[in-house]
This record gives C-alpha cells, structure tokens and sequence, in this order.
C-alpha cells in the first residue's frame, strides 16, 4: 500500500524497502526469488497516478537522488536536479528512485541473504543484465500502483536504464530522456571494467566472494575505482584542477608517494569508495553495463527497439565525454528517426568530461525543464 508522503518526506525523501515474492526470470536463465527493492520516493502521486516519474541511478549510484546518503551523510547524488521548482519538480512529479538490482544499497544482491543457505549470497548470486534491472524496477512501480510513467530519466548507466525502459515497457513509457549514455558497451568500456575486476580478484581479501565474514577487499576495490574514475574526468578538467602540482610538497619525494595533486586525488577517491560500496556488486553491476547491447536484445538492429513506440525522446550528450562519446549519442538518434520515433538530440558544451550531467549545469537544466515542461 502507497503511503502519501508527508511534507518532511517531500523534503528528505521517503526512503522504503519492498520484499516482492518473485519470481524474476533474469535473462541468464535464472529465477531470483523473493526479490528486494530499496528506493526513495519524493512529492506525491496524482490521484490519476498521471505524474509519476522514474529515476534510474549511475554504476555507483543509488535511491538517495535528492536527500543525504545515510552512510556519507552528502547530498544526493542529483540534488541540484530534483526538488521542489528544480527541472525534476517534485511539486509537479512523483519522483521514485530505485537501487538497482545487483548493487548493495538494500535492494537484492549478491551481499543479500540467500534464503536457501542463509547467508550471503556472494557470487552464487545470478549474474544480472540492465534489461534484469528495469523488469525489477516495474514489479516495483507495479506494488506501487504506477502503470504509466510520465518520463523515465537517467545518465550514463541510468540512461541505459531508461533505453531499456523504452524498448521493453514502451506501453508504460510517455517519455524518456537519456543523458552522456549509450545503447551498447564498446570494448573500450569493457577493458576498462576488466581491470576493475582483476583488480578486485586479486585482492587475497576476497577470497572468491567469500569475505562478508571477514575484511573486505578494499584494496582491489579502492584501485577499481581509481581506473574507473579516470573514465569520468577529461583531460582539460584534470589539467585544469590539478595539472602536474605537487601535493603538500615543494619537490618532488624520488619514491612512491603520492607526490602529485591528482595522484592523492585518485588514491581519496578509491578509499572514500570502499566505505560505502560492496566489491561483489562493483563486479556484477560493471558485468551487466559489458552485457548491454539494446540492437543485439532487438534482432541486431537498434531501430527495432523503437518502431512504433509512442515514446518521446531527448537525448543529451558532452563535447568532452570520451566514456560515453556524442558520436554514441547520435547511433541512438538515428536509430530512433528509424523506427518513427519522436526524437530531439543536443551536444553540451563542458569541461568536465561524462561527470558533467551531474555538475552544476545550466544548459542541462534548461534542456531536463523543457523537455518535462517544468521551466518557469
């Protein structure tokens, strides 16, 4: 049962967890059963349930869009986005953000309780897909009596979410607004989640997944992450935030430390990380990011996704996005003008590389406001 949210829940977000009996068939074959959503809600849902919108989170994202994480205590990774007057207006929307299947925020992965050995599942959970997450996002939306979403939106790994939400759930679908994302893995993105993995796996603390009763790989994650988030930066942002400065030296150690701005940048990145992020689920959410290839689930061809869908679509994309190019943003355009679908494309000006959707940008929310006709 779906309750109203009160005005400090409007505030803060209502954060909640369902226990949905299942089962889901994953697309590896496997049934996952029961299956436990964590998300957050925010403003209130229309009488009509018309206004409900769906927010899908990036690898290492989770359902806190818009209130404070409970572990770091930051704001929500999309704060500046969503809320009351903001582009994503909660005065206007019923704003539900939901943790992936897969990750470690609350919702079913593999740091779960398996309920037939009762304990973590570890890597006995299934390996899961992007398509495996949207279908746990609408068994979820359906506990919520949400048939109809007025606009699925996302960046990077949840813009890939909102294609897949297009393509397999047109029917529930009004609108769908992709940012610095893409319809398929390259084998560039691949590689770099490969190391990512070897990293982790390497690490002796982590013991073929086994670790829940004991120290945590954090080393192999922590380097995860330092590769990881290299993707995300550009050159000119590095350059221009750290260049080749020294870190609180005036020459430099002719050792190992981290002599530079950007090496100790990294090195906080990665240890910041493992306080808040299970290393099975770095391995499973970067596998299910490598399996996505919307043309491959459509016979081949991209268009076949999108033919005859009523959806309407924007797409938004970075000059200096090298994660996730522009040229990749356009593949998608012309795939959707090939099925006959309602399509508006714009490339943004940033310094920032794929991490800007998620700066302070006010081209971004001039596009995110008139799309979802929320300018004022």
């Amino acid at each position: 049962m779906l309750t109203t949210p009160s005005s400090l829940d409007q505030r803060f977000g209502l954060s909640r967890r369902v226990v949905l009996p299942g089962p889901l068939r994953l697309d590896g074959g496997a049934l996952l059963a029961p299956v436990e959503i964590a998300y957050e809600t925010y403003g209130s849902l229309a009488p009509g349930g018309g206004n409900a919108m769906l927010v899908c989170h990036a690898l290492t994202g989770d359902q806190h869009v818009a209130s404070a994480h409970p572990r770091t205590g930051k704001p929500g990774w999309w704060q500046r986005m969503v809320g009351p007057g903001k582009p994503i207006d909660t005065d206007r929307f019923f704003v539900i953000c939901a943790n992936v299947l897969g990750s470690c925020m609350g919702s079913s992965g593999p740091a779960s309780i398996d309920p037939v050995t009762g304990r973590p599942y570890g890597m006995s959970f299934p390996v899961i897909t992007i398509r495996d997450m949207v279908r746990a996002q609408a068994l979820l939306l359906d506990h919520l009596g949400v048939g109809q979403l007025a606009a699925v939106v996302g960046g990077s790994m949840g813009g890939m979410q909102a294609l897949s939400w297009a393509a397999t759930f047109p029917e529930r679908v009004a609108a769908c607004l992709m940012i610095a994302s893409t319809a398929r893995h390259s084998a560039q993105n691949i590689a770099f989640h490969e190391v990512g993995r070897q990293a982790v796996m390497a690490d002796p603390n982590w013991r073929g997944g086994d670790y829940y009763d004991g120290d945590p790989p954090a080393a192999g994650l922590a380097v995860a992450r330092m590769a990881a988030h290299i993707t995300y930066l550009s050159e000119a942002g590095l350059t221009e935030k750290f260049g080749r400065r020294l870190q609180a030296r005036e020459q430099k150690s002719f050792g190992f430390d981290a002599d530079f701005q950007v090496e100790s940048y990294l090195r906080h990145q990665g240890l910041a990380f493992t306080d808040r992020f299970d290393a099975n689920s770095y391995l499973y959410i970067t596998r299910a990011l490598d399996y996505f290839d919307l043309a491959e689930e459509h016979g081949g061809l991209l268009a076949n996704a999108f033919r005859g869908t009523a959806t309407r679509f924007c797409l938004v994309s970075f000059d200096t996005d090298w994660l996730y190019p522009t040229s990749e943003s356009r593949a998608v355009v012309h795939a959707l003008m090939a099925g006959g679908a309602a399509a508006s494309f714009v490339e943004l000006s940033s310094p920032y590389g794929h991490d800007a959707f998620l700066l302070e940008s006010p081209e971004l929310d001039r596009v995110v406001s008139g799309f979802l006709g929320t300018g004022r």
